[in-house]
């Protein structure tokens, strides 16, 4: 196989972008089992008894009681409610292992120690690699495992542990004296090797955002679909008492977020445009691009932050070194606005509420309250 590496501009720099056939590697992904090579993602270990309990108080996700096993999403917020970081993490036998973008590992390090105060925590780079493995078909045997991880990850024979994160979707963390090893033993089992275009390309279907790429300086959690309930996205609603906690609260009480993620398709007629390039309705900025890729199915897409409430037959162009039309996928909308019960209370005492329906009862009224109710 002949290795393209990914763009030294883009994220992804030095992994391997595709190996010659992109679009059968992502026809792959979906009937068989690829794996990707992730490992440039950075992967940090915390020990020590008070591990949750400190992690929970200055992460956006409840997590001071996560179960053995368990994986969940877990941001970082300034003190305007603004994403720093985000990570993917998992408690597994006493240890909390945390995987972030491969140039967020060593700020996140830094700020997680400058955080623990004398909270008995150990904070450490983990020589740890990311794999991933795409499809339906991937059997137990190629992991050395009797049943592939369910909602509960699971520790890897030799180190490291394997943990779903989607339906045909499983994370090893595998030590990285051993990546080519389990390449290896991977692709003996049928297990057909994958660039990051086919992780990227599933990803921005699935409308899933990445750091520093779909996400900005101003970016909060409400505009890119991470903030929810139990299991729901990378904030948790429930708890509080950690940076960031008001604009959250504010934001998902009183108002609607000023921004949304969608997914755009693209005029493949011409070159592709850059992420962070403008989007633009009528010439003027209405957001900014995201992730760029060609999907085997859906042609060139993009994920996009553009003004909330932008009506999904907008005319848009990009703009940039590289102008192309764009059409926001209608299916990749929010849900319509809806007031929070915060901004209903503000509205009625500004008069801006409907009057409440009133209720009328037919024929003679009784003790008993029969009647039709209109």
């Amino acid at each position: 196989m002949s290795a393209v590496t990914a763009p030294e501009t883009g994220p992804d720099a030095g992994a391997v972008w595709h190996f010659g056939d992109p679009f059968g590697e992502q026809r792959s992904a979906a009937t068989a089992a690829v794996v990707v090579d992730r490992s440039h993602r950075a992967v940090l270990t915390l020990t020590g008894p008070e591990r949750l309990s400190w992690l929970h108080s200055i992460s956006s996700q409840h997590v001071s009681a996560q179960s053995d096993g368990s994986t969940v999403e877990n941001l970082s917020l300034d003190g305007q409610g603004r994403v720093e970081d985000h990570w993917v993490q998992t408690d597994l036998d006493g240890v909390t292992y945390l995987d972030t973008e491969p140039w967020r590992g060593e700020p996140l390090v830094a700020f997680l120690r400058k955080m623990v105060f004398w909270a008995d925590v150990v904070i450490e780079p983990a020589d740890l690699a990311v794999l991933t493995v795409l499809g339906p078909q991937l059997g137990a045997d190629a992991l050395g495992l009797d049943a592939l991880p369910g909602p509960t990850a699971v520790a890897l024979p030799g180190g490291g542990l394997a943990r779903r994160t989607g339906p045909d979707e499983i994370d090893l963390l595998v030590p990285r004296a051993a990546l080519d090893s389990w390449l290896d033993r991977l692709q003996a089992a049928g297990v057909r090797r994958a660039g990051m275009w086919t992780y990227e390309a599933r990803r921005v279907a699935a409308l899933r955002p990445r750091l520093g790429v779909d996400t900005d300086e101003r970016t909060i959690p409400h505009e890119v679909h991470w903030i929810g309930g139990p299991g729901d996205g990378a904030v948790h609603l429930d708890k509080g008492c950690y940076r960031g906690q008001e604009t959250v609260a504010r934001v998902h009480n009183l108002g609607k977020p000023p921004r949304m993620l969608v997914l755009l398709h693209l005029d493949g007629s011409v070159d592709r445009p850059a992420t962070g390039d403008p989007v633009l309705a009528g010439g003027r900025a209405v957001g900014r691009l995201g992730t760029v890729v060609d999907h085997v199915d859906l042609g060139p897409v993009a994920l996009a932050l553009v003004k909330r409430g932008l009506p999904a037959d907008t005319e848009l162009t990009t703009g940039g070194d590289v102008q192309v039309a764009a059409v926001i996928d209608v299916d990749s909308l929010p849900p319509a606005d809806v007031a929070g019960a915060g901004r209903a209370a503000i509205d009625r005492l500004r008069g801006r509420a409907s009057t409440p329906p009133t209720l009328t009862v037919d024929g003679p009224a009784s003790a008993a309250g029969r009647g039709t109710v209109k």
